[in-house]
């Protein structure tokens, strides 16, 4: 048994890096890899659906996984001494399903061609490759965090809005809303055979999807939540009059120095807006679309900012911050 195959004898913590490898890879469509993990301590990788955050930790010729080890109290603060020739590639994805029963989890890759470590890895990755991941435990008693899905228990209309980096994420909350949900979800991809990342929805959360093509992110999603924004805040009537959109200004985000990441929740970590709002909104992808998309939702429409989560995950031209 090799130090990757050791269960730890601590104290519950919510996160632990576990060592995995790569059991499946199956080419979902032409933009999605969903490749399924397994190891010996998958079993205890916690179920929390939502958007539910992991960090892939990728191989490199300079650390092999047994030498970094899955030692958790410092682990990231080891990674980030490391030389640049040995730090392991650390990317962030969404957790698509968890089957403890048989110790294996899902999740869905957005491919990228060869630009960047994660999508390089994914291209390449065949069963039996090894990596490390960051993964919430599932003896932990308390909330985990990594999950951003912050809505109160009933929402009369939902808004989801990202791109292929979101939309597994967008997925995994939709088959977790309640069945009588209603709103609309809006997914911008490379192409419309990408739609096959959202499955099982409620029957009245209408998706769109938007193949782009070729043309650069965010060309098809600003001008859509554009045109049905206005529309499904006027259904459940919480466009704030003009003369208190003047009182919520929005702070500028530096999204080239730091991270877009506003997540409304109250100081127990529930729903910022109690049990019941009219509106709730969750959008996430590229910082600049969805800075943009933050504007229009509170600075012109005058969304509440407790009903809004806005989620930069990534950066044109740039590597992920802190990895």
């Amino acid at each position: 048994m090799t130090i990757l195959d050791a269960r730890p004898e601590t104290a519950p913590i919510p996160f632990r890096l576990f060592a995995v490898t790569v059991k499946r890879v199956v080419a979902i469509s032409p933009t999605y890899r969903r490749i399924t993990f397994t190891g010996p301590l998958c079993d205890g990788i916690a179920d929390n659906r939502h958007d539910q955050r992991i960090k892939f930790l990728l191989p490199t010729d300079g650390m092999p996984l047994d030498e970094f080890g899955l030692e958790p109290t410092d682990w990231y603060q080891r990674w980030r001494e490391l030389p640049d020739d040995k730090r392991m590639p650390m990317r962030t994805y969404t957790i698509r399903e968890v089957r403890s029963d048989v110790a294996e989890f899902d999740v869905d890759v957005a491919l990228h061609g060869r630009i960047g470590p994660a999508s390089s890895w994914a291209l390449d990755a065949r069963p039996g490759d090894s990596i490390i991941v960051n993964a919430p435990c599932a003896h932990f008693p308390d909330v985990h965090g990594g999950v951003d899905w912050h809505a109160p228990e009933r929402v009369d209309r939902v808004l989801l809005a990202g791109d292929e980096t979101a939309a597994p994420a967008i997925a995994g909350i939709l088959e977790r809303l309640p069945a009588d949900s209603c709103g609309v979800a809006v997914i911008e991809v490379p192409h419309a055979d990408d739609a096959v990342v959202i499955g099982a929805k409620p029957e009245h959360v209408e998706v769109v999807v938007l193949a782009r093509g070729g043309a650069p992110v965010g060309t098809l999603l600003e001008p859509e939540l554009r045109r049905i924004a206005p529309r499904i805040l006027e259904e459940c009537e919480v466009i704030a009059r003009a003369e208190l959109i003047a009182h919520a200004p929005l702070e500028d985000v530096d999204i080239d120095a730091g991270l877009l990441w506003e997540v409304p929740v109250s100081s127990t970590g529930g729903a910022a807006l109690g049990d019941r709002a009219p509106f709730y909104a969750w959008l996430a992808g590229e910082a600049s679309v969805i800075k943009t998309l933050r504007r229009l939702l509170v600075s012109e429409l005058g969304v509440d900012r407790r009903s809004v989560a806005f989620m930069g995950y990534w950066r044109e031209g740039r590597p992920e911050l802190g990895g």
